[in-house]
């Protein structure tokens, strides 16, 4: 049975003659009609009753009229649903991204790629990479911001460098912080706020303390983010934090660069290698890469 055949059917069966439903559906009335005694040699029964020129339905065409108008019915909704998604009118992302990436770049990003496609759902999961490099194997994200290295290298992720950014030290207003650039090593002693286990600034705040010969002092640790930043306001102690988080924090913040050669990060895109992100997903993975150039162009250093 052919999709094109149950047209033809529908078509006489409302038209009740064989000529004018040839026209309706825009062919020849020999080759309608040929298609129709092929759907009726299939089925093992005759559709339509042609006595003295009459057209009416047989009990099987009665049976299968409304079955072919619901399969009819359902490619059309199949087709319009796949053309609103082609035409990105509607789909689905599921972005992961690392908490402090969250609260710096995407909202910005997120907006415009909203602007351009409202009607696109967009699903963020905020983690560590470790848990969104894991997040992606299993399909269950599109897309991933992971702050490089990996913390385990995968052959089966493409990553595509974003940005690299610099990690700067944020402190109460109040406090008596200096202004001009610190040291890694002038970290040593001063009370810290951390964030919890699996924060990838966590892991590069603590190995940067040990590669300069200590162990970083925290005051509270396992917070996120906005716990963190929050916590840094009472005047608990220091973090350190990205650059383009700082920006954003607020004047209650002072925030004061590290010396030379400080702390970087690199920020990068990454999707499985074999399995094409869905186009909602790709539409986004280009307005994040059209953004990079500007992305990476830093803040001037903030020294209060």
């Amino acid at each position: 049975m052919q999709f094109q055949q149950l047209q033809y059917f529908v078509a006489v069966a409302e038209a009740r003659h064989f000529t004018r439903a040839a026209e309706r559906v825009h062919v020849s009335q020999p080759s309608l009609s040929q298609q129709i005694r092929s759907l009726e040699k299939e089925l093992g029964a005759e559709l339509f009753s042609r006595a003295r020129g009459n057209i009416a339905l047989t009990d099987a065409g009665e049976a299968l009229l409304p079955l072919a108008r619901r399969i009819l019915a359902d490619a059309d909704t199949a087709r319009h649903e796949v053309q609103e998604l082609a035409q990105l009118r509607r789909g689905r992302v599921r972005l992961g991204a690392t908490p402090s990436v969250c609260t710096g770049l995407l909202p910005d990003v997120l907006r415009v790629f909203h602007d351009l496609h409202p009607g696109i759902e967009l699903l963020v999961e905020e983690s560590g990479s470790h848990d969104l490099v894991r997040e992606l194997a299993r399909g269950a994200l599109d897309l991933a911001l992971v702050v490089l290295p990996l913390p385990t290298p995968s052959p089966a992720l493409t990553t595509v460098e974003l940005l690299r950014e610099d990690l700067v030290v944020v402190s109460s207003a109040a406090s008596r912080a200096p202004r001009r650039p610190v040291r890694i090593a002038d970290l040593q002693g001063e009370p810290l706020v951390m964030f919890r286990h699996g924060y990838d600034l966590r892991e590069l705040t603590v190995a940067a303390c040990r590669a300069e010969g200590f162990e970083p002092a925290f005051t509270v640790e396992g917070g996120e983010m906005d716990a963190v930043l929050g916590f840094v306001r009472a005047g608990l102690g220091l973090a350190v934090v990205p650059r383009m988080v700082a920006a954003q924090a607020g004047r209650d913040l002072r925030v004061t660069a590290l010396a030379r050669p400080g702390l970087r990060r690199t920020i990068a895109l990454a999707h499985r290698s074999d399995v094409a992100p869905p186009r909602a997903a790709r539409e986004l993975q280009r307005l994040l890469l059209r953004t990079r150039a500007a992305a990476r162009q830093q803040p001037a250093a903030t020294d209060a």
